[in-house]
């Protein structure tokens, strides 16, 4: 859970690194929160036609910046611009490209986004 409110913390610094660990502790958490709040939705009944329901909506607002800020910085760890997130948008190809840069190991020296944080 520490990583989880270290990723909070950090929710608008687009400028450093981010270690796998962290990147993927935040998403499992934030999974975690969006599968129960998902529940909360259908047994209090307070789902929209789009299939989301209004407290795991809110989540999803409130969470949007550092889970962009998170991703920004786990590309700065393996070299790439944060950029490189709108390769998102391309269907499927961009998704399978996200994720080998998001399961890659950080770059073992500095480079222009600051030192190695496993080194740290």
């Amino acid at each position: 859970m520490e990583w989880f409110i270290k990723v909070l913390k950090q929710f608008s610094d687009f400028k450093t690194r981010a270690r796998r660990k962290e990147y993927w502790m935040f998403t499992l958490f934030s999974v975690i929160i969006s599968g129960i709040l998902t529940l909360i939705d259908t047994n209090l009944g307070t789902e929209v036609n789009t299939g989301t329901g209004l407290f795991g909506g809110i989540y999803s607002l409130l969470i949007l910046v550092p889970s962009l800020a998170v991703g920004v910085r786990r590309l700065h760890d393996v070299g790439k611009s944060g950029w490189m997130l709108l390769v998102a948008l391309i269907p499927l190809i961009g998704a399978i490209w996200l994720l080998i840069l998001f399961c890659k190991d950080s770059q073992p020296q500095e480079n222009k986004w600051g030192a190695n944080p496993k080194e740290i």
